[in-house]
């Protein structure tokens, strides 16, 4: 009797750590989607570009291969290809110093650090939803709205390719009240893009800017559909707070322009999952602290 409840504790532990492990090595495939989805995008772009204005390009360098497969990982400073041994999450820049094998350049600290959050966020998932299918979706949310966050950084850029196939999955996944129903879902997503269009157009009828982007329009759109229109207010509250805070740092430490635009996918990622984990202790405490 003893034996099979030990057994039945350490189940929880198992998923987790299963699914933490499961994160690092998805992690090492984000670094890969982060770093070559904005560039395949951008020589789509080109191709189509040139096609349209009978442009010549370089058809040598379109005619290398360029996707999330090929070409094999190597360096950056000397193209030295790196072995499938050099390429263990967190392990490999462990031992490596963090520095390549060949030429002995420092190896950017953001590729084990992306390892490690994609590993610690799935193992928070795991631990939350443990042994349902609101795992295996929560996982894939959480994953994308990872690549998300950080190609935006980087480019400023929230990709169609992943933000409108979030957004019909959840549409899809709320036939079957995963996180919720069918007519939540619909309300989330036409209200999450329409909130943010509506902000977007009188920002712009008023300062003759552009305040943000589309594709923070689709992303809240697909926090919608997941979750629902009842986590909309808190999303956004918790990503303008933070961001605001962001912004305000970077002025001051940074001396960057108030002009200067700064990327609002990550703050509406992060407050995406953080409503997806604890979305209702946060509706509640907000609707007391309101007095509603």
């Amino acid at each position: 009797m003893l034996y099979t409840l030990n057994n039945a504790l350490a189940i929880p532990y198992v998923l987790i750590s299963l699914v933490a492990l499961t994160g690092l090595l998805v992690g090492s495939f984000l670094n890969v989607v982060i770093y070559r989805l904005p560039v395949m995008m951008q020589r789509n772009w080109r191709k189509e570009c040139s096609d349209y204005l009978q442009i010549e390009l370089d058809e040598k360098e379109l005619s290398k291969p360029f996707n999330l497969a090929l070409p094999l990982s190597s360096c950056p400073q000397c193209n030295t290809a790196i072995e499938p041994y050099q390429n263990i999450p967190i392990i490999s820049y462990i031992l490596l110093k963090g520095r390549c094998a060949n030429c002995n350049k420092p190896i950017a600290i953001r590729y084990p650090l992306i390892e490690a959050l994609t590993a610690i966020s799935s193992a928070v998932v795991a631990y939350h939803f443990g042994d349902t299918t609101q795992t295996l979706f929560a996982l894939l949310l959480t994953w994308s709205l990872i690549a998300l966050s950080f190609i935006d950084l980087d480019h400023q850029l929230l990709p169609d390719n992943i933000t409108l196939p979030l957004l019909w999955l959840g549409l899809f996944i709320s036939l079957f009240e995963i996180f919720t129903n069918s007519q939540t879902s619909i309300i989330g997503a036409i209200s999450g893009y329409g909130i943010l269009w509506t902000v977007y157009q009188v920002f712009k009828l008023s300062t003759g800017k552009e305040g943000m982007g589309y594709g923070d329009f689709k992303l809240l759109a697909v926090l919608g559909a997941w979750l629902g229109w009842q986590y909309l207010a808190i999303i956004i509250l918790l990503s303008s707070m933070v961001g605001a805070i962001v912004g305000i740092i970077l002025i001051l430490i940074t001396k960057q322009h108030h002009n200067k635009p700064i990327p609002f996918g990550p703050y509406l990622a992060s407050a995406g999952w953080i409503a997806l984990l604890w979305g209702d202790e946060l509706n509640q405490l907000y609707l007391s602290y309101a007095g509603l």
